[in-house]
């Protein structure tokens, strides 16, 4: 059908066909290139790179700070390799400067320090969400990875003082990083027109995973050549550098960006509508209890983030206790899912988009059959193979790197899936919604290594499967959940008696011309 000009999508619809939602005209679309928004986006993936970053380098510096080779009496004489050591490659090799300290950790508290971070990121996630959807987004994101930045720079006087003071540091690091996801999810709600949210969100969020890809091999070669402790000098040095651009040059909202042109504000704020604004003190809280798309977001999220956090938190433990890679062939290797999981989000971002603007599918069939396809869901089809293919790929170091870098690309598809969905069903409250699901998905991340410590306690091949198993049968149950009860269309509890009203001016409007 004929789209009327200057028509946002975020308008509540005059039918109940979501396909025939009116979209702002192809003509009307300022290029992307150097535009503000886009480099808003730029700027987001170099945040959650460096973000990412200082989440996972504890994860394969674990490596470096534990001495496998010092244990104390009857700790380690009666431990079993379940693969066999190679010649001149083991990671049990591996020695660190004299200056440099090791402790003696066992897998239970390993877990439970890989864990902590998510005790903090679980506290922030609804408050960072509900403040930066009222007061805009730029500040919490802002200081949330520069606190964050800050605090890395104490791992090594924390990790001297003591396990408890190292575990205090790193829930203080999530309670940090907790709030900025919402942030930036209350951002692109005023910043990203609909027929672009996949593409501006997928790239700004896929830092993600190109922070863990670049994390994880150079915080392997900076353990080898500096010693573990740079590792938490050099990105918590690179998270307080980044901070100072981002305050430099971003703004909560188009309509007071400085450096942006008026052809793409007005395009931004037309196409997005009423919705593009922050909301108010109360919410509709109740009505977001009893949502069921909403309820969709949160079990999936939860389901495939066990999976997520089970790879990004000891895929390295893996490659180092059975694998036996030494500490730099375990961070490059641990790090290859992510690249192409990038790779994947951002292909999958242009493709959402493209589908939605030409009307090619809706948007609730785009936000499911992203997710099915990327979450693992058939045990003959997609990720979930490849998952539970590790489990039966022993000692062979070729099958079980390629079938994790094939579950993890794979699943990069489903960054235009259940993650871009709060957007969708209420634009208004997105940084809020998404504090909410984020928050439920944090907890996999907080349960998910210490269940792998437990299984993996003997560092048996049967521990090690036991939780790749564990991970992919939930992953598949939130896939599943999800292409049964999920949405994409905005909730009548998302809209305003404002929204009404100006949705009825623009009808009238566009009707007149």
């Amino acid at each position: 059908m004929p789209r009327p000009k200057g028509y946002s999508i975020n308008s509540p619809p005059s039918d109940e066909s979501e396909d025939s939602e009116p979209l702002i005209e192809n003509d009307e679309i300022p290029p992307q290139c150097c535009s503000a928004r886009l480099n808003l986006a730029m700027l987001m993936f170099l945040g959650f790179s460096v973000v990412y970053g200082l989440r996972v380098n504890l994860s394969v510096a674990m490596v470096a700070m534990v001495n496998n080779t010092d244990q104390a009496p009857g700790q380690n004489s009666s431990k079993v390799h379940a693969c066999p050591l190679p010649s001149g490659n083991s990671s049990d090799d591996f020695i660190q400067p004299d200056w440099v300290p090791q402790y003696q950790w066992g897998s239970e508290v390993q877990g439970l320090l890989l864990g902590a971070f998510f005790f903090g990121y679980l506290c922030t996630q609804i408050p960072g969400g509900y403040l930066s959807g009222r007061y805009g987004g730029k500040i919490f994101l802002g200081l949330g990875v520069l606190g964050t930045a800050a605090l890395t720079l104490l791992t090594p006087l924390a990790a001297q003082w003591g396990v408890y003071w190292l575990f205090a540091l790193r829930v203080l690091e999530g309670i940090g990083e907790g709030v900025t996801f919402p942030a930036m999810m209350a951002m692109w709600a005023r910043w990203a027109p609909p027929t672009e949210r996949s593409r501006l969100m997928t790239l700004s969020g896929s830092g993600a995973n190109f922070g863990a890809f670049l994390a994880l091999p150079l915080t392997g070669y900076i353990c080898q050549t500096l010693g573990w402790p740079a590792v938490f000098y050099l990105c918590g040095g690179a998270g307080c550098l980044w901070g100072v651009f981002w305050f430099i040059f971003v703004s909560d909202d188009p309509r007071t960006h400085r450096r942006i042109s008026e052809k793409e504000r007005d395009y931004i704020i037309n196409s997005i509508g009423p919705q593009g604004t922050g909301h108010g003190w109360s919410l509709p809280l109740l009505s977001m209890l009893l949502s069921v798309p909403l309820w969709a977001i949160m079990i999936t999220q939860m389901c495939a983030n066990w999976s997520y956090y089970t790879l990004l938190t000891s895929l390295p433990t893996y490659m180092n206790n059975v694998l036996h890679f030494d500490i730099k062939s375990n961070g490059f290797l641990s790090a290859l899912p992510y690249l192409g999981a990038w790779f994947f989000s951002i292909a999958s971002g242009v493709i959402a988009d493209t589908l939605i603007e030409k009307n090619m599918l809706s948007i609730t069939s785009v936000r499911k059959s992203f997710t099915l396809i990327g979450k693992r869901s058939f045990p003959l089809r997609s990720s979930l193979c490849f998952l539970v293919a590790v489990s039966f790929s022993g000692c062979s170091h070729i099958l079980a790197v390629t079938f994790l870098t094939l579950c993890t690309t794979i699943g990069g598809i489903s960054a235009s899936g259940v993650y871009l969905n709060q957007i969708d069903i209420a634009p208004r409250y997105a940084g809020f919604l998404l504090g909410i699901t984020n928050t439920f998905g944090t907890i996999p991340g907080v349960v998910a290594p210490i269940v792998t410590g437990h299984f993996t306690a003997d560092h048996t091949l049967d521990g090690w499967r036991k939780v790749f198993w564990v991970a992919a049968v939930i992953n598949a149950i939130g896939a599943l959940f999800f292409t049964i009860f999920g949405s994409g269309k905005i909730q009548p509890w998302a809209i305003t008696e404002e929204d009404r009203v100006e949705a009825e001016k623009q009808r009238s409007r566009s009707i007149s011309t």
